[in-house]
């Protein structure tokens, strides 16, 4: 009986393998064979994702939910009323284009230094201004591993900023960049970066635009160019001047007079402070001491702080803020919205979280549970404890380690949390056999004896490939390794000299190849194999030889477990056997 799923009228690739109980990488290769080209965070519509379930041929149907289907994210809608707004950026582009070096350009600061290999770790936001007019920057991270996050960048946007190096072209994670802001329907950009570098060629560029369907507007098309240099400082007014322009065009508008809402873009633990989260205000203004509800947590405001660090009375739409005030750490890329009093808060923070509870549980007949439990059987897993400095690095990390998964090999996740190493962690990777991998996290020195005496591995990154490296090479230790079988040459027995429990001497001719000892020898009668044995030693005439070729004659020792009742006319087959380490 085949098992029945709801799902949405989206999911992303990951969610849909997990609700299938198969590797992502499964439905990635079944989704390509199809055309259909995406990461492990995009989303595919209920169609899509219906036609691909029923070429896996697994006994699984999924049925639409009735209600609450969701179908991207729309921003709040303005009134007649509404007051113009600041434009949200985003700058995305492929790794190490110099997305972070062109905004440090734009205010002046060094970031880059500060992160990990030169690689944007989180979702930056901070507010410029060009002129008396303020720009909501949002720096997305580049590397692959992050595209649950620059998908959110995407849809958070009024303005996606391309950053494509002008030296290096257009690549996988620029095609990607592409592909969220078409989907997220904003306007595009795009700023050709390191034209003060040798091999610079702006006319390539244009060139890999047109091949995306991108018309540059010197050649008919919408799409703006801006030559630029995050180093010597050129083109940044005109970028700044045409993201102003681009924006008035738009006409973006914001409600003021209405309860504040918006999204949580960035979420941690802070000593001193507790939950503390990044927000960006969308519609509405939030001040201190207002009470605000995102996801199954709430907050009255205790600290509302720009993203530079200061301390300021309110925030409007298109504002980035850091508040602090939560009873819990919110999700990341929750949405949150103003409320009248701690009362209204509790109550609908409690709903929300019994509401994703419930979304999240999968209804299991007899024959689901079964096949669940043959896939763990067949699985060799690696336990894993995944502590991270923010909730959204934290997501990109848990998506990624998914997208390891095999039909041999995968990761089982018993813990996660934002936040430094805990002793608690310590306990549960002892008792569950788990290596904890800790992101941008400190490892006190009490933690760290606590795991040394108990013989827990903790291992530590900055860099998110180096984590998923360390993790792929973990999990290549469990998968089987491969065994090698080389044919040898074949024995035709001619005679049976003397057998006992556990040997037996014989001689015959050569019939194929070349017999050397010591070898593994298979016995065949008639076409089927009968036992396996062990060739010890071979003898041409009364001599020991070392190898016999086709066509001589020769005697051999054998080796067996049992008392074997070898015949004239039998065969042995000699092969060397050998095993060999596999890799993912």
């Amino acid at each position: 009986m085949a098992t029945t799923i709801e799902v949405d009228g989206t999911i992303t690739v990951g969610d849909l393998a997990e609700k299938l109980a198969i590797p992502v990488t499964r439905l990635i290769t079944e989704l390509m064979k199809n055309g259909v080209m995406v990461t492990v965070n995009e989303r595919i519509d209920f169609d899509t994702a219906q036609i691909i379930v029923g070429e896996l041929d697994i006994e699984t149907v999924l049925t639409k939910k009735d209600d609450q289907s969701v179908i991207g994210r729309s921003k709040p809608k303005a009134s007649k009323n509404a007051l113009t707004r600041p434009p949200v950026v985003a700058v995305m582009g492929h790794v190490d284009h110099g997305k972070t070096s062109l905004l440090d350009a734009i205010r002046g600061s060094s970031v880059v230094k500060g992160e990990a290999g030169g690689i944007t770790q989180h979702i930056s936001a901070y507010q410029v201004k060009s002129g008396n007019r303020p720009i909501t920057f949002l720096d997305t991270p580049g590397h692959e591993a992050f595209a649950a996050l620059r998908e959110h960048g995407a849809q958070l946007t009024d303005v996606v900023v391309i950053v494509v190096a002008a030296d290096d072209g257009i690549k996988p994670q620029t095609i990607e960049a592409i592909r969220f802001a078409r989907k997220a329907g904003v306007k595009m950009i795009i700023a050709a970066n390191k034209m003060d570098k040798e091999g610079a060629d702006i006319n390539r560029i244009k060139q890999q635009l047109s091949e995306q369907d991108l018309l540059i507007e010197e050649w008919g098309g919408d799409v703006v160019v801006v030559e630029v240099s995050a180093k010597t400082g050129k083109g940044i007014p005109e970028l700044l001047e045409m993201i102003l322009l681009v924006s008035d065009v738009e006409d973006l508008r914001a409600d003021i007079d209405v309860p504040a809402s918006g999204l949580i873009i960035e979420a941690h633990m802070e000593k001193g402070r507790g939950p503390v989260a990044i927000a960006l205000v969308e519609a509405g203004k939030i001040k201190t001491g207002d009470f605000i509800v995102a996801g199954g947590t709430y907050a009255r405001i205790r600290n509302l702080e720009s993203t530079d660090g200061k301390k300021i009375m309110e925030a409007s739409p298109s504002t980035p803020v850091v508040l602090t005030g939560f009873k819990e750490l919110p999700e990341f890329a929750d949405e949150f919205i103003g409320v009248a009093d701690e009362k209204t808060a509790r109550t609908l923070a409690a709903s929300q979280s019994g509401d994703n509870q419930a979304g999240s549980k999968i209804h299991m007949n007899s024959a689901e549970l079964i096949r669940m439990i043959n896939r763990t059987n067949e699985l060799n897993e690696l336990n894993c404890i995944v502590k991270a400095d923010v909730q959204g690095s934290l997501t990109s990390v848990l998506d990624s380690l998914k997208s390891l998964d095999t039909s041999e090999v995968a990761i089982r996740i018993v813990g996660t949390g934002v936040g430094m190493i805990s002793e608690n962690d310590v306990h549960l990777a002892h008792t569950s056999g788990a290596v904890i991998y800790g992101f941008n996290v400190n490892l006190p020195t009490n933690i760290k004896q606590s795991a040394s005496r108990d013989k827990v591995s903790i291992r530590l990154f900055k860099v998110i490939y180096e984590l998923l490296d360390d993790a792929k090479a973990e999990l290549s230790k469990l998968l089987p390794p491969e065994i090698i079988e080389t044919e040898l040459g074949r024995l035709l027995i001619k005679g049976v000299f003397n057998t006992t429990k556990t040997g037996v001497i014989c001689g015959g001719e050569a019939t194929k190849g070349k017999l050397v000892a010591p070898a593994i020898g298979l016995v065949y009668r008639d076409n089927e194999k009968i036992t396996e044995v062990e060739v010890t030693g071979l003898k041409r005439g009364p001599q020991e030889a070392k190898e016999i070729i086709e066509g001589e004659m020769c005697g051999a020792s054998l080796k067996t477990e049992g008392k074997l009742d070898l015949q004239i006319g039998d065969r042995i087959e000699f092969i060397k056997r050998e095993i060999k380490e596999r890799t993912l």
